[in-house]
């Protein structure tokens, strides 16, 4: 077991209720040991998986309306930026005749979003908020001068007959809308009496444009990110050059800034109107991004091109598909349900140890992890430092912590502190689990896809497999296979012991290996494309045997120690730019392998979503 822990308070409302087959059972605030084996620094997860700043700051009260709205909708740029499209962009690969027609699509949607500044810019009360309006539709004809000049640059043809497709055309439907006051719960356009009214549609017309001008402002600065100077073969440099700009990106920010402004006297119930425009926009140019017509092999989506029987997906469970560690939780259950004095301990099935004495017993184990995890990643890291990727080292030094985690169980076992445990609580509690956002819908989507007969595995070295299994059941994806520790019970009442299934580095690679071993037995077909999700350096071993190896989160002795043995770190989006740089016509899956010593770090299960099924 993974047990390495923080003193920290458990919220009330993380478990709910836990109805045992006597009582109903409050779970009460407890400081509870909570494992924290990744050592988390405050580096966010955006920041982690190589994301810019745009995107990778936690919004507080205090924060301005655009940038609330952009870290709350951030889920619909990860669509857009792995888009298809986007990626062969940035990749440079993309066909001209693509980008002809998106030029097109383009030049249409700016001349709507310069009427659309028109508009607001009318319906604005100050004379210093028409100015500004007025030159951000300036800025507007100025892109149309660039589209203007990739004709002349390219010699395209941009007044052949191209039709506008059904995303531009909703999109710009909508823009247009919006800025002749056909909002609801607004009055209609003829209807507005006062200024102020009429300021609240400039209001609503800039939370419609503000989402297209941050996000561009953000796809050009990550391509700009990735431009190799020495490149002189990257034709849409210009493109990228001109949105990751300062102009560009100050002229975005001068957008929020004035959407702050217009919406700052409106009422709760305004800015909720705002807040679905917005929205709506970031929709729409996610439609806007997967409308534009590829006639080439694309990287992304990663399952378009899977064929049946030819996919596994492995997951990590704690603090990778969970928002708090499973240990925490049933130690809190334990805490919790465990008997106050010697008067409730008697006629138990199962002796208990008291409530405060099993506090103080979890508190020590806690202490004793922690302080044994550090000394345990130092004397791998005291190691002499791979000038390469060394994954036989890496597995020598690996075989210490798989020792480690081992004794570490031997004393939670002994020390009496899972005795006790009703079944039903622990199935309630994983019921009531909560689980990183997104992780359930991309399990979801795998296995409903048709064509893709995927299969998905969880390796956990969590005591309790039920508790797993609740959890995915409770989402609707029962259908994942769970690998992991056992309690052992007597009448559905927790002897205390536990059946080792998955408890160290080792335990988890050879789970994955027989998961697919097994699988090559029974269906005598070509390896499968496997990837594996994970967050710890107990999944360092199967994250690399993996195709595709996919870190969540921003664990520093993961990194310390793969970085230590040669695994390079790569942010997923960077990894499949280059990746569509060097696609040919062959199948985009035989472009990964196992044990390259490379993985890929992201920021979400959304990214997650983006890469491997797209919108």
């Amino acid at each position: 077991m993974r047990f390495l822990f923080s003193t920290r308070l458990i919220n009330n409302n993380s478990l709910g209720l836990l109805r045992s087959p006597r009582t109903a059972l409050p779970i009460c605030s407890l400081w509870v040991p909570i494992k924290s084996p990744v050592f988390r620094s405050a580096t966010s997860p955006m920041a982690a998986a190589g994301f810019s700043s745009a995107m990778a700051i936690t919004p507080n009260a205090e924060e301005a309306l655009a940038r609330k709205l952009w870290i709350k909708f951030n889920r619909e740029s990860l669509f857009s930026i792995y888009s298809p499209f986007s990626v062969c962009l940035a990749a440079g690969s993309l066909k001209i005749d693509t980008f002809r027609q998106y030029i097109a699509q383009d030049v249409h949607f700016l001349k709507a979003f310069a009427h659309a500044y028109e508009l607001a810019e009318e319906c604005a009360d100050d004379d210093d908020d028409k100015l500004a309006i007025s030159d951000l539709r300036k800025s507007v004809m100025e892109e149309l001068k660039m589209h203007d000049s990739f004709v002349q640059d390219w010699d395209l043809d941009i007044n052949k007959k191209v039709s506008i497709n059904s995303a531009t055309l909703k999109y710009t439907e909508f823009l247009l809308a919006t800025a002749s006051g056909k909002v609801e719960g607004c009055k209609a356009p003829g209807m507005l009496d006062t200024p102020f009214e009429k300021t609240k549609v400039a209001a609503y017309t800039l939370g419609a444009v503000t989402p297209c001008m941050r996000l561009y402002a953000f796809l050009g600065k990550e391509f700009g990110a990735l431009l190799d100077p020495s490149d002189v073969n990257q034709p849409y440099k210009k493109w990228v050059d001109n949105y990751s700009s300062d102009a560009f990106q100050a002229s975005a920010k001068q957008t929020e800034d004035l959407l702050e402004k217009l919406s700052v006297s409106m009422t709760g119930e305004e800015l909720d109107i705002i807040e679905k425009l917005y929205q709506q926009a970031m929709i729409l140019e996610v439609e806007f991004f997967h409308a534009q017509p590829l006639a080439q092999p694309t990287i992304v989506p990663l399952f378009k091109n899977q064929s049946k029987d030819d996919l596994v997906i492995f997951s990590d469970f704690d603090l990778t598909c969970t928002v708090v560690d499973s240990s925490a939780i049933l130690a809190e259950i334990a805490i919790v349900t465990a008997p106050k004095d010697e008067l409730s301990r008697s006629g138990l099935q199962i002796h208990r140890m008291l409530s405060s004495d099993l506090r103080n017993t979890w508190n020590l184990l806690s202490k004793q992890y922690t302080e044994h995890y550090e000394e345990c990643i130092e004397n791998i890291l005291n190691k002499e430092k791979a000038d390469k990727f060394d994954y036989e080292g890496l597995c020598k030094a690996l075989e210490q912590l798989s020792d480690f985690e081992k004794q570490a169980n031997n004393r939670v076992i002994e020390s009496g502190v899972l005795k006790g445990l009703n079944l039903e609580d622990i199935k309630r509690a994983g019921e009531r689990l909560i689980l990183q956002d997104g992780c359930i819908n991309v399990f979801q989507k795998i296995l409903e896809t048709e064509n893709l007969n995927a299969k998905v595995h969880v390796l956990s070295y969590c005591w309790c497999g039920d508790l797993i299994r609740a959890a995915f059941c409770a989402g609707g994806v029962d259908a994942v296979e769970v690998h992991a520790n056992e309690f052992t019970f007597e009448e559905s009442i927790s002897t205390g012991e536990i059946e080792r299934k998955v408890e160290s580095p080792i335990n988890k690679a050879q789970q994955f290996k027989s998961i697919l071993q097994n699988g090559k037995d029974i269906n005598e077909k070509k390896s499968p494309l496997t990837v594996y999700i994970g967050d710890s350096v107990g999944d360092l071993l199967c994250l690399l045997e993996a195709d595709i190896g996919i870190v969540v989160g921003s664990s520093s002795s993961l990194r310390r120690v793969g970085t230590h043995f040669g695994v390079s770190f790569v942010p997923l989006f960077s990894g499949i730019v280059q990746k569509q740089k060097q696609q040919t016509e062959e199948e985009s899956s035989s472009t990964w392998k196992g044990l390259s010593g490379t993985l890929y770090t992201v920021s979400s299960w959304a990214e997650i979503h983006s890469f491997a099924l797209g919108w």
